[in-house]
């Protein structure tokens, strides 16, 4: 085997692990001493809030089954698949709780993953999330992908039966983050854990501080020589320790003293960077800061443009991939021709009141939008056909470039502007205008 072989091998190559699944070693330790995994970092409030945002958005937006037919899309009801996806995805979940648990598992592991069940005819009867902790994907000796799944009895789809489970792609949807190798994506918590660690060092930090009084830690002196030293410090926390006793007035005997030794809280600049991990987590998952409650840098006039900066830059890209998993996994190849999975972000996308009727004035007046459609944006009833509901109109000012001028043609065709007429018709046609103008005029003199 040449050295270029060696180089370029096939992606498929069996001997070839997936990338993503080298990055789980990338959760424990961290530079500040915590442990940090998908599990505990949902104790730092800050993740708790961008994954419970992402989450939750996805899982509140409608999804639908559309069919492509004579040049328009239309809701493809009578498709099996549509019920899954819009209202039920299996017997024990409804869509917003299936789809929130996807992205929670997506945004915390990197990966989702949902059990395909089908008949036996082949059709798609449930969908079953997967948790990704116990997902192994591999290639076989063909180099053809599989997936290995660890099974726990009474926490996952009713249908497996064995310990280890192997799974083929045509039963499993797969729904990648971000990675290196396109099949399996590696974790945000696993590749900020330094700056997720820090942020609980803090917290733990701050806990301490009001255990111990609110008070720096210090030194207990004493002049002399202790013979138990272990009793003296126990009895002063018993006393004095804990946010209950702050504000206690110590009485010290025998010549002791207290000296404190540990710099101010304050001093250490501990509640700036409490605020900056805030904003260092809500840029790992894209969040504008004021949606976690961060409001320092939020005005009225900027808020109402981060929040749909939120939906294209942020929310969209995840809309995106599970869209494209669906279109791959859970439609047939001549399904794909005609059929396709869509988020409605509509009704996110909307701005204020007096936007909004600004802009639907001009869908109307331009003839792009009738009555009916601005009524179903804003989910009102329908107005009948025969009152207008679905009539286009346009206004009526306006013309096509080529016609302009058109209303100073004559009937014969010829322009009344470019007529040459004969001088000697043209002077007896002023002299009769002149002698029509004199009685008027001697008429308003006697007058």
């Amino acid at each position: 085997m040449s050295i270029f072989s060696k180089l370029f091998k096939s992606r498929a190559d069996p001997q070839d692990m997936t990338s993503g699944s080298v990055y789980r070693a990338y959760y424990g330790h961290t530079s500040s001493g915590k442990t940090v995994t998908e599990r505990s970092s949902m104790q730092v409030t800050a993740v708790y809030a961008c994954v419970r945002v992402l989450a939750e958005a996805v899982a509140s937006l409608p999804l639908h089954l559309y069919k492509e037919e004579d040049g328009s899309k239309v809701k493809a009801t009578d498709h099996p698949l549509y019920f899954l996806l819009h209202s039920e995805p299996n017997e024990e979940m409804t869509a917003y709780s299936f789809w929130e648990t996807l992205m929670t598992h997506i945004l915390l592991w990197g990966n989702g993953f949902v059990q395909i069940i089908r008949n036996g005819k082949g059709e798609i009867t449930a969908l079953y999330p997967l948790m990704p902790n116990r997902m192994t994907v591999d290639r076989d000796e063909n180099g053809h992908i599989y997936y290995q799944y660890l099974w726990s009895k009474g926490s996952d789809a009713p249908t497996m039966k064995e310990t280890i489970v192997k799974l083929s792609p045509h039963e499993v949807m797969q729904i990648p983050g971000l990675g290196f190798d396109g099949l399996v994506g590696y974790s945000p918590i696993a590749m900020a854990k330094n700056s997720i660690g820090l942020s609980m060092a803090c917290e733990e930090y701050g806990s301490k501080f009001f255990e111990n009084g609110a008070t720096p830690s210090g030194v207990l002196e004493h002049p002399g020589i202790l013979k138990e030293p272990e009793k003296v410090r126990d009895s002063w926390q018993a006393a004095f320790g804990g946010s209950q006793n702050a504000g206690k007035v110590a009485v010290l005997e025998e010549g002791m003293k207290y000296s404190p030794i540990s710099i101010n809280p304050q001093e250490a600049q501990f509640l700036d960077v409490r605020k900056f991990q805030v904003d260092e987590i809500a840029r790992i998952f894209r969040i504008p800061p004021h949606m976690i409650g961060d409001l320092e840098h939020a005005t009225f006039s900027n808020i109402e443009e981060q929040s749909l900066e939120f939906v294209t830059y942020s929310l969209q890209p995840w809309l995106t991939r599970i869209e494209s998993a669906i279109s791959r996994s859970l439609l047939t190849p001549e399904e794909k021709k005609i059929y396709y999975a869509r988020f409605n972000v509509d009704g996110l996308l909307r701005g204020n009141y007096a936007s909004r009727m600004q802009g639907y004035a001009t869908g109307i007046s331009n003839g792009f939008l009738c009555v009916n459609d601005v009524r179903r944006l804003e989910n009102m009833d329908l107005v009948p056909d025969d009152e207008g509901g679905n009539l286009f109109l346009v206004n009526g000012s306006m013309t096509p470039l080529k016609n302009a001028g058109a209303a100073y043609q004559s009937s014969g065709g010829g322009s009344d502007l470019h007529e040459q007429k004969d001088p000697g018709q043209e002077s007896e046609q002023n002299e009769q205008e002149e002698d029509t103008a004199k009685p008027q005029k001697w008429g308003r003199r006697m007058r």
